[in-house]
């Protein structure tokens, strides 16, 4: 039982929480590359990319794992692109480090929605095996992953270059 759901009641929600955050971040993405603010879905892009990696600490485990170490580090990326948001409101240098931090963030959901895929997609697992507790690997899965990867440098370095909102309401 974890907050009174059942395991398999409670993964549901966290896969919920995080498919909300991930489809409201890629639309926030593609606004940063229109400079289009859009104040009401980055807020959902930030809480629910925040819920996502602070539930994932409620499953239970017996030992720190890589996605512990990614769900950290996206947590202190999320403060610091909130504080760049709402504190800072943008100004300055603040600018790229919201884009940075943020899509970073957006990044590391979207890398463990892959591996995820690759574990419990049948077809996907089946191109790249894994073998418990280490995760897919093979050269499709690191196709994949590479893509993303080269994707979203390109996306973060096109958001940097070309986000300036007049204000952020």
């Amino acid at each position: 039982m974890v907050l009174g759901l059942s395991l398999p009641a409670f993964t549901l929600v966290h896969v919920i929480i995080s498919l909300i955050g991930i489809v409201a971040g890629l639309i926030v993405m593609f606004g940063l590359l229109g400079s289009k603010p859009m104040p009401g879905l980055t807020a959902i892009f930030l809480l629910f990319t925040i819920l996502t990696s602070a539930t994932g600490f409620l499953f239970p485990f017996k030992e720190l794992l890589p996605s512990h170490m990614i769900g950290i580090l996206s947590l202190v990326l999320l403060a610091i692109a909130c504080i760049a948001l709402y504190g800072m409101k943008l100004a300055g240098a603040w600018r790229p480090v919201y884009v940075v931090t943020a899509m970073v963030s957006l990044y590391f959901n979207v890398f463990v929605l892959i591996i995820q895929s690759f574990l419990k997609v049948p077809a996907l697992a089946a191109l790249a095996p894994a073998v418990p507790p280490a995760p897919p690997s093979g050269p499709v899965f690191a196709v994949v992953q590479g893509l993303v990867l080269v994707f979203f440098v390109l996306v973060i370095i096109g958001a940097w270059r070309r986000y300036r909102p007049m204000a952020f309401v």
